[in-house]
């Protein structure tokens, strides 16, 4: 899908009051189907612009294909901006403790009298309820939510190694915001969408809360889980490698055995069925182990893919910058990433991940690099009817800003 291509959003304009990473990924989502992202943040930039360790990739990674407005909402003229821009709107995304806008008059019942046809969408920390005036954060509904009890080993909570609360809820808020558009088609009116980052975390747990309901027994955490299938774990082989390993139906243990000449334990009446083998994971896992052991990953994973059984290699996350698979299908796209979108504080060429779907055959495009702070100040006033005069003015008496000014 060439740029020029229409895009399933095109048309759609979106005003983001966002930052760190559940309200950037919904207007991420937005984005990269086309919408028109217009990224409204205070003279200083977005805060996680300036992020150090884990941060430092937030923002380059959850904001290309957006706009740069940088304005001063506390200057009456700032909000003047941004409520001509809400006016044209589609979608207002935000992602700020509740109230945190009404100061700015950017409430929801002020935008909807303002514009009825906008869909107004808030990622909160919690759904409305006893725990909604809480500071959430991924690692805090992790724990709560007994993610990171199912993660770590017992007694060892474990938040997961990526910010998963955050970036589905801001898809759950994007799916959302595509709900409500949809049923404006309709009634020609917009709505209010909630995605909550603690219930998200309770649908990522609840196959296990499931689980206890029809097993009537605790879910163990994953280290010391009763696997649903009888091979299906890290094993260490030769050279001090590692590599997974899985074989999950009757016809993939057949193959395993015929592949490495496991004939004895094919043939053994103890293991007829998958839940046979599950039940005798206790002795078969140490043959298993003992038997790979003197093999390399490499050997495992060739004669594992010519089977057509799962493996996998021990990936860390630099490496997918490599992989194949991502090079040849476009996966990874080229971008630039300027001088204040990182804590790099340069501006680098790197590749960027694209959303895991295409369209008749086609990955989305990285249409914008992720944009320094105000890069698009200028052409936004434009197009809300300012004058180059008033424009100038603006930024000299510092209630907006573009690249080359200085909050």
């Amino acid at each position: 899908m060439s740029n020029n291509e229409s895009l399933p959003l095109q048309g759609i304009r979106v005003v983001e009051f966002t930052h760190m990473v559940m309200g950037p990924t919904c207007g991420l989502v937005l984005a990269d189907l086309g919408a028109e992202v217009i990224k409204v943040e205070p003279l200083a930039g977005d805060a996680t612009r300036r992020l150090l360790g884990s941060g430092s990739g937030f923002f380059a990674a959850f904001n290309r294909n957006k706009e740069s407005l940088a304005v001063n909402l506390d200057d009456a003229r700032g909000r003047e901006v941004v409520l001509r821009l809400v006016a044209q709107a589609d979608v207002f995304s935000e992602n700020f403790k509740a109230g945190a806008l009404d100061k700015w008059g950017l409430s929801y019942p002020t935008l909807a009298a303002l514009n009825p046809r906008l869909v107004y969408v808030s990622h909160k920390g919690f759904l409305p309820g006893p725990y909604e005036h809480r500071t959430a954060l991924d690692e805090v509904v992790q724990m709560m939510g007994g993610l990171a009890y199912m993660t770590g080993p017992e007694g060892r909570p474990l938040r997961a190694g990526a910010s998963v609360n955050d970036i589905m809820g801001g898809m759950f808020g994007a799916i959302g915001a595509l709900a409500a558009l949809r049923r404006r088609d309709a009634t020609g009116r917009g709505g209010e969408v909630q995605s909550g980052l603690f219930e998200n975390n309770v649908l990522l747990v609840a196959q296990h809360m499931m689980q206890y309901a029809v097993t009537g027994k605790p879910a163990a955490p994953m280290p010391n889980r009763i696997s649903a299938w009888a091979l299906y774990d890290v094993f260490n082989v030769r050279d001090g490698q590692q590599i997974f390993l899985a074989a999950v139906s009757d016809s993939q243990w057949a193959e395993l055995c015929d592949e490495f000449g496991f004939t004895d334990l094919k043939n053994d009446e103890r293991l007829r069925s998958n839940n046979d083998r599950v039940r005798a994971r206790d002795w078969t896992m140490p043959i298993l182990r003992e038997r790979f052991a003197v093999l390399s990953a490499d050997e495992l994973a060739r004669r594992f893919e010519a089977r057509g059984l799962p493996h996998a290699p021990i990936t860390r996350p630099q490496d997918l910058f490599d992989d194949p698979h991502l090079l040849a299908t476009g996966g990874l796209a080229p971008v630039r990433v300027p001088p204040d979108a990182s804590a790099a504080c340069h501006a680098l060429d790197t590749r960027s991940a694209l959303l895991p779907l295409s369209l008749d055959g086609q990955r989305l495009p990285l249409r914008l690099d992720p944009p320094s702070i105000g890069q698009h100040t200028s052409s936004v006033l434009r197009d809300l009817g300012y004058s180059e005069d008033d424009i100038q003015n603006l930024l000299e008496q510092g209630v907006v800003r573009t690249p080359q000014e200085t909050p």
